[in-house]
Formats: C-alpha cells, sequence, structure tokens
C-alpha cells in the first residue's frame, strides 16, 4: 500500500487542477451587447434593422453642437428616432463640423458647458465617450494625450453617474504610447474604453486589441468596428476590400477577436448603409438598395446564437433555484 505523505498529497491536488476537466470548468466569456454606430437615421426604421433586435446605437457629437444650427438640428432627428425605438445612446464627441472651426481644440471647461447643456436638455442620455478616436492626426488630440485626460475628467466631474468612456482609440500604432501618456495625467481612471479595432478585423490579428488589454483596466467597448467593403481616399494601411472580404472580417471579430476577454462588453458594427455610390468608406451592413449584405447575415447568425445561450443559461438558473428551493422545503 502507498502511503500518502502531506506534501505528496498536496501536489495531486494541485494537479488535478491543473487537469483539462478543471480547465473545463472555466465559463467562456458571454457575447457581448450588440449596436449599430451611423450617423444617420435610416436604420430606426428598416426592418432588417428591426429584425436583429439592437437595442444601442451610437452618435458622434460635434463637441459644440449645442450652439444651435444644423449639427443640433440632425442631433436632436437622431436622439428623437433612437427614444421612440427604444435604442439606448451612447453620444461620443469629435471636432466641430462648422466652417472654419474644423480644428479648433476647446477648452475643458467649454467642452463641460456643452456637456451640461446635453444632460439639461437629454437627461435620459447617460452614456458618453470623450473623443472619437483622438489618437487620429485628424484629430486635434492627436499629440495631446494630456488634453483628453483632461476633458475626460471635466465629463466625468459634471455628471459621477454617467459612463464616461475614456476615448475611442484607434488601433493604430501610437495607441500604447498615447494610452500611457493619458493615463499619467488623468485623476478619474476611465472604468470604460473605447476602440476602432479595424486593423485586427480586416488583417485577420488581434494584436491592437490585447495591446489596448494590456494598457489600460476596465471594459472595452468596440464603438466602431467592421469590414471593409470599399475605400475610395488613399489609405496608408492597405487591406482587401470587398463584400466577401467584409463578411469574412465579420467572423473574425466575433469569433477571434470579442472572445479574447470578458472585458469586451459591447461591439457597434460601423454602419448601415451607404450614402451615395461615392461614399469614401463603405463598411455598411446592407447596399445601396438597402438589400442585406453578407456582414449582415453574420451578424443576424451571432446574435441569435447569444440569444439562444442567453436563454439557455436563464432557464439552467431557474432550475437550480428550483432545485434549492425543493431542497430546503424537504
Amino acid at each position: 500500500m502507498i502511503r500518502l505523505t502531506p506534501f505528496l498529497l498536496l501536489g495531486l491536488l494541485l494537479l488535478s487542477a491543473l487537469t483539462p476537466a478543471g480547465a473545463a470548468a472555466k465559463s467562456k466569456p458571454r457575447a457581448p451587447i450588440f449596436g449599430i454606430a451611423d450617423q444617420k437615421t435610416q436604420f430606426f426604421g428598416d426592418e432588417l434593422f428591426k429584425d436583429l433586435d439592437i437595442t444601442h446605437a451610437r452618435y458622434v457629437v460635434p463637441w459644440d453642437t449645442m450652439d444651435g444650427g444644423f449639427q443640433e438640428d440632425e442631433l436632436r432627428a437622431w436622439l428623437k428616432e433612437a427614444k421612440a425605438d427604444g435604442i439606448k445612446p451612447l453620444l461620443s464627441f469629435g471636432h466641430s463640423r462648422r466652417e472654419g472651426r474644423q480644428k479648433k481644440r476647446p477648452s475643458p471647461r467649454a467642452l463641460q458647458r456643452q456637456f451640461r447643456r446635453l444632460r439639461v436638455n437629454f437627461p435620459w442620455v447617460t452614456e458618453y465617450a470623450t473623443w472619437n478616436e483622438p489618437n487620429h492626426c485628424s484629430q486635434p488630440l492627436c499629440k495631446k494625450p494630456e488634453i483628453a485626460a483632461r476633458y475626460h475628467d471635466a465629463l466625468v466631474r459634471a455628471c459621477p453617474t454617467c459612463t464616461i468612456l475614456g476615448g475611442e482609440l484607434l488601433d493604430s500604432p501610437n495607441m500604447r504610447s498615447w494610452v500611457k501618456r493619458f493615463r499619467r495625467k488623468v485623476k478619474h481612471d476611465p472604468k470604460v474604453w473605447g476602440l476602432h479595432n479595424y486593423i485586427d478585423v480586416n488583417r485577420f490579428r488581434t494584436t491592437g486589441t490585447r495591446e489596448l488589454m494590456k494598457v489600460t483596466r476596465g471594459q472595452i467597448w468596440l464603438t466602431e468596428t467592421g469590414g471593409i467593403v470599399n475605400r475610395t481616399a488613399k489609405a496608408k494601411i492597405p487591406f482587401e476590400e470587398s463584400e466577401r472580404h467584409a463578411g469574412k472580417s465579420t467572423r473574425w471579430l466575433f469569433d477571434r477577436l470579442t472572445p479574447l476577454s470578458s472585458r469586451i462588453r459591447r461591439v457597434y458594427i460601423y454602419h448601415w448603409n451607404p450614402s451615395t455610390p461615392d461614399d469614401t468608406w463603405d463598411s455598411a451592413l446592407v447596399d445601396l438598395e438597402g438589400e442585406p449584405r453578407t456582414a449582415y447575415r453574420v451578424l443576424k447568425n451571432r446574435i441569435e446564437k447569444a440569444q439562444k445561450s442567453a436563454k439557455a443559461r436563464s432557464a439552467a438558473r431557474k432550475k437550480a433555484r428550483e432545485r434549492k428551493a425543493k431542497r430546503e422545503r424537504s
């Protein structure tokens, strides 16, 4: 008979914890919440959109929107549609679209004033992003992450109960250094970060998404992502462009990227439909005629799978509660 010493017994217990059975006990990350990112309003009334059961949408708000004019009119129209359809909005600040003000960078106090006016006018909107793609050098914050940090702190102070994303970063080479400089300056370390991981999705890699996970804490929302159908503007980072490619990229997004971590809580696909045949960027789910593309069918399939899985988990929890109640009664 073999006698087990305390040390040998401890070793066997540790070894059993590392067996495949032990590993299998770990639960897989749940499917994220699905959303759409689009400045237009056509998707709200589209039956194809309703079929997706999506409850979240994102809109980029020029920082001076509440000064009136066409920017405010467009926002009010978009939010009116969202509220009527029961869609929860995420508003992301961005550069002004007014003539002569596109490159103007607001002071933290000026942005905070605009934010407070938004809160007064739309108190039901509680999710905001500090800035859209601040590390892209078309933006006034590309080389100024310290100012972006002051923006974030100003928004958090103005609404401590709101969800304020630290920024919506592009997965470009400067992302890591930009985030590090931001976090050294910020006083309220973001609980949620936004990521536009177009390079990962369209090059079938995980590098940028993993990089943001390494240099941040908290949740990560993919607030713009999707497979590219066509780009007419010059691009420094090439990849294939076609409807077939976009469908394949969307599969990669849901099969390889979102399961990387339970920190990835939301995915907003950009965008619903192209405006004209000459759009400089087209990653839309439906074409100009309103017909669903391959990426739409992939998204619908993944949403249906997530809903089925959620129902199964709910049923399992209900059965577990019933068994517990039965044991307590006996």
